[in-house]
């Protein structure tokens, strides 16, 4: 989801959120996390009848949509339609050569969202994007987004989505690095300056560890991909998030492109540590498909990533 800079199927049986991808089961807490070996997956393209670990919020709905409800030009600011009103079925799961593929139509901005909370964890899944957009990004990049260590209300930003670190999903610039509201943190990177005089901060390991929020206090809330590694559109890409403890890396096709560390959380005047948080796959005005998410339980990173 790029928030402060520029940067089909036919055929197919689609079964309803009653039928939504449970990714993540069986973990009561983020100490047993901890407990169980790497060897042990926790969950593998799971699916759950009922979606009762699973909360869907939709955000404000445009006015170009076709529906009955209160509209509004600017959906950053509009009244969410709110906790499962999914009436555009904008999140759904469709079966295509045996495999489940979970399609996000984007044409409400919204979040499916975990009701739990989940903490060292690798977390692997297959995406690419469909060919349809949405005001208000109709003639922008595709955009959609993986929300981890997400904290607080349905709705703190732009009235749709947690406070939360993101793992950008958008064309060009999977991977990114965006604190979203008061969840945020450092990225060793590197700092440069646009033609109109802005920072930017582009990650770099050996870069200074810059703490990146969107605040007076802040230069910015956001860190960019070291390198693309994205593919073609229409092309599935494989997108990982490593969290362990405070830290995580960000990898796209198998290479790391971005490294936050010390996540945490600014509530009531105090700032709290952050080592577990709720999932989010958010839908933001483009057509994108998710497959094959998995959740396996680390207790360090992966020695080939150690210094990238």
């Amino acid at each position: 989801m790029m928030k402060f800079r520029n940067s089909h199927y036919s055929n197919i049986p689609v079964y309803t959120l009653s039928a939504l991808l449970l990714f993540m089961v069986g973990c009561k807490s983020s100490a047993e996390v901890t407990t169980i070996t790497e060897k042990n997956t926790l969950t593998t393209n799971m699916f759950e009848k009922n979606l009762s670990n699973w909360e869907v919020w939709i955000g404000a709905v445009h006015t170009s949509v076709d529906l009955d409800v209160d509209k509004f030009d600017n959906v950053q600011t509009g009244k969410p339609l709110g906790l499962h009103k999914d009436v555009k079925n904008v999140f759904s799961v469709q079966e295509e050569n045996g495999e489940a593929i979970l399609k996000i139509t984007g044409e409400i901005y919204g979040g499916l969202t975990t009701k739990k909370e989940y903490g060292n964890y690798h977390l692997s899944v297959q995406f690419k994007w469909g060919d349809k957009k949405w005001e208000p990004r109709l003639t922008t990049k595709r955009d959609s987004g993986i929300l981890y260590h997400a904290k607080g209300p349905h709705g703190a930003f732009w009235n749709v989505w947690m406070a939360s670190a993101e793992f950008q999903v958008q064309e060009g610039d999977c991977g990114d690095f965006i604190a979203l509201g008061d969840v945020y943190g450092d990225v060793p990177s590197d700092k440069k300056m646009r033609s109109d005089g802005k920072p930017y901060f582009v990650y770099n390991p050996k870069g200074s560890l810059t703490p990146l929020k969107w605040g007076a206090d802040f230069e910015s809330g956001q860190a960019s991909k070291a390198t693309l590694h994205e593919k073609p559109h229409g092309e599935w890409n494989t997108l990982e998030i490593y969290c362990l403890g405070s830290e995580s890396l960000h990898v796209v096709n198998g290479f790391v492109v971005n490294n936050v560390k010390n996540i945490r959380y600014d509530l009531d005047g105090k700032t709290y540590t952050v080592t577990k948080g709720k999932i989010q796959l958010q839908s933001e005005a483009a057509e994108v498909y998710y497959k094959d998410l998995t959740l396996t339980p680390i207790t360090a990173f992966p020695e080939k990533f150690k210094g990238l």
